[in-house]
């Protein structure tokens, strides 16, 4: 497998500083430290890759050579890179007590550890989910003990050298030809120990609080999406970075509007004679009052589309679309003269060729003697709408 740039590895310009680089490295370091990532084989190599391109963006005839030749230039001057962790320890023993505060051994371990991720439900009305909002939510959490500022020890004291692996973190044994290391049970690990723990947090270094987080809400989610706050939750153990907050969208549902997809479906109720005469309707959507034209002959559950006034996307650019479905209401009490204007037209309709009754008998068709009887019979359906008051 190809080697990376080194550059491109520590994220940094190929103009970058020795300090620039060294803080580069630094991140990357913390990040992927065998300690942090146990049994994590990328992280293991991602950590041999930082390690890497420090020690030749940091030594000024390597990166020179580097610069010029590439990595092949490199393997030339016998550069081959570091077998394993010791050997990446040795080598940088200062930078890492410097880094992690080891304590004079390159392969002690920090008590620090990274707070633990928390979890939040967060409820959101129809159009919040739709058009996005910006909500306060409060949180119950682990912060830093103000006590103690987070060391865990009373406050006038300090942490001491652990007397049993003196500062290691690691406890040696041998088992004939076979050397044992474990970790430390009385410092689990840290290479410290506390003396007199703080009375506030118990030498925990944290206590329990509430906190308050804003959390912005893109415009398009919905529910059982995630989203997630960097450093919003549990503090870190003993100076480690925080973790994270992952907050889960649960969208209420909508009196009269659907979500399917970035497109927002609702309904347009109409008379059964708007629907036969056509007419123009305002329906209230998710934006306010909207102007529907309703064509004459128009069918129940008929689909009237909006392009680009749906759900705003949350992976590109632009909306769904409203999609409107017809609903045609038909009246259950009618007035006498309604009930007689009705008979009327179905009478006239009955008079049709049978195989035509599927067809509206205003429609134009090619025999114009037929067409005045048409025109009759949309009269007589218009006496009816406005008898009706439609």
């Amino acid at each position: 497998m190809a080697k990376r740039d080194y550059y491109e590895v520590l994220e940094v310009s190929r103009q970058a500083q020795p300090d620039e680089i060294k803080k580069a490295y630094r991140k990357m370091a913390l990040k992927y430290h065998p300690d942090r990532n146990p049994g994590d084989k990328e992280a293991e190599d991602l950590f041999k890759e930082a390690a890497e391109a420090y020690e030749v963006l940091m030594d000024p005839q390597k990166r020179q050579v580097y610069d010029m030749y590439g990595h092949e230039g490199l393997q030339n001057t016998g550069f081959s890179g570091f077998r394993g962790f010791e050997d990446i320890f040795s080598s940088f023993g200062d930078i890492f007590e410097e880094f992690f505060s080891f304590g004079g051994s390159p392969r002690s371990r920090t008590a620090a550890r990274q707070g633990n991720d928390l979890g939040y439900e967060l409820s959101l009305k129809f159009e919040e989910a739709v058009f996005g909002v910006e909500k306060e939510i409060e949180i119950e959490t682990l912060a830093m003990c103000e006590d103690c500022g987070g060391s865990g020890a009373e406050p006038g004291t300090s942490e001491s050298v652990c007397p049993l692996c003196r500062g290691r973190g690691q406890v040696v044994q041998s088992q004939g030809f076979f050397r044992i290391s474990t970790t430390c049970s009385r410092c689990q690990g840290s290479g410290k120990v506390i003396g007199s723990p703080c009375k506030t947090c118990q030498g925990q270094g944290r206590v329990k609080a509430s906190k308050r987080v804003q959390v912005k809400v893109p415009a398009g989610v919905d529910t059982g999406m995630r989203l997630r706050l960097r450093g919003e939750g549990e503090e870190g153990y003993r100076g480690g970075p925080p973790g994270d907050l992952y907050v889960m969208i649960r969208a209420e549902a909508h009196e009269h509007f659907e979500r399917h997809g970035d497109d927002l479906v609702g309904k347009v109720p109409v008379s059964f004679v708007q629907a036969v005469l056509g007419d123009k309707v305002e329906v209230e959507t998710l934006e306010g009052v909207k102007g529907v034209k309703i064509r004459p002959g128009t069918q129940p559950g008929e689909l009237i589309r909006f392009p680009g006034e749906g759900i705003p996307r949350l992976k590109g650019f632009g909306r769904g679309d409203l999609i409107l479905e017809v609903e045609v209401r038909i009246p259950t009490r009618i007035s006498p003269h309604q009930e007689a204007l009705l008979k009327e037209f179905s009478e006239s309709e009955s008079r049709q060729d049978p195989s035509k009754l599927r067809s509206w008998p205003w429609r134009r068709r090619k025999d114009k003697g037929k067409d005045r009887d048409h025109e009759k019979e949309r009269e007589s359906l218009t006496d009816v709408a406005r008898e009706m008051g439609s």
